[in-house]
């Protein structure tokens, strides 16, 4: 019997952990897929990368330690088989191989460095995999990353979330921020100079995309869209429910942007939905955001709060499903 199936021929629970740029982030669900727990945490695995090109040690650590106390959580709740992978970061860092030899360490795994295009497809699956009622499943969409250190632009039909293109771009908005930013808030020169910068490189990117129809609608992902979200509902708590495939209009997206940009970083967490460890770098993330929907022509939004964990699960599922799928009968198993 699979080590991953019960006496009983039920599947285990699972779990994916995702080691971004600025968050650490775990994904925990029963056999069937429903979400037995989902936990993020602000660690900033990319600090410096950018300018250094190394994870900083202290960075790993505070990585591993979140690492650690995954697993356990993970463990307590009787997951039995998982995968981890690393991003951004990790594939931009000289010495990412200190890090991924810890975090097999902690967790069991062996952790995976995703390609950009891996973690765009990955982002894809798992936004796609549950849109509301309403939402259009006719035609491409374009699905919006925007993760620390890089950004994954991903054109597809959610019915075939394999033949997606993906295009990755070092624009996060750690990135961003530690590029572009010398000063809190930054100056309007700063400002105008990441936003030629991002829109040049978003221009690049919409050309390497399968042409999209003037209406396909976008989804964004991961904290920043998530945080520009909880602002705009004035949420004192995180709420999942309330955000998730909520829609953020551009010109809110454009009015947050001028708002958050003549704030410090005290004056930004001092908000209600502000997520400690996003207020630095939340400018740099709704900049992107904004160019994307500028050079995209996009007038709205759609939120949502699954994505690569979702992918990554999946990938599990399938996989665990696979394994258990009965061998056709043949004359050798005496049952022809």
């Amino acid at each position: 019997m699979s080590p991953e199936v019960s006496a009983a021929g039920e599947a285990a629970p699972a779990a994916a952990y995702d080691c971004g740029t600025n968050s650490t982030r775990l994904l925990v669900v029963d056999g069937e897929g429903g979400t037995l727990d989902r936990q993020m945490r602000i660690t900033r695995l990319g600090q410096g990368v950018d300018a250094t090109g190394r994870l900083a040690a202290e960075a790993i650590e505070r990585t591993v330690a979140v690492l650690a106390y995954y697993k356990h959580r993970a463990d307590e709740l009787g997951a039995d088989r998982g995968r981890l992978v690393a991003t951004s970061a990790a594939r931009d860092a000289a010495n990412a191989g200190e890090f991924m030899a810890a975090a097999a360490r902690v967790t069991g795994l062996q952790p995976e460095v995703l390609s950009g295009d891996e973690e765009g497809r990955l982002s894809f699956a798992g936004a796609t995999a549950a849109l509301p009622g309403w939402f259009p499943r006719a035609g491409p969409v374009l699905v919006v990353d925007i993760g620390g250190g890089s950004t994954e632009l991903v054109a597809g039909n959610p019915s075939e979330p394999a033949r997606a293109v993906a295009v990755s771009l070092d624009l996060g908005c750690v990135r961003v921020s530690e590029r572009f930013f010398a000063d809190d808030p930054p100056t309007a020169s700063e400002l105008e100079r990441a936003s030629r910068v991002v829109r040049g490189e978003l221009e690049r990117a919409r050309a390497l995309l399968p042409p999209l129809e003037p209406t396909a609608p976008v989804i964004g992902l991961a904290g920043t869209v998530s945080t520009l979200a909880s602002l705009e509902s004035k949420s004192a708590v995180y709420e999942r429910d309330r955000i998730h495939h909520s829609i953020v209009g551009h010109d809110r997206i454009e009015a947050w942007l001028a708002t958050l940009s003549t704030e410090d970083s005290a004056a930004r967490l001092a908000r209600p939905g502000m997520v400690a460890g996003r207020e630095d770098v939340i400018v740099g993330g709704v900049l992107v955001l904004s160019c994307v929907m500028a050079v995209f022509a996009r007038s709205r939004c759609l939120v949502s709060e699954d994505d690569i964990l979702d992918g990554l699960v999946a990938s599990l599922l399938r996989a665990e499903t696979s394994q258990r799928r009965p061998r056709r009968s043949s004359p050798r198993d005496g049952s022809a």
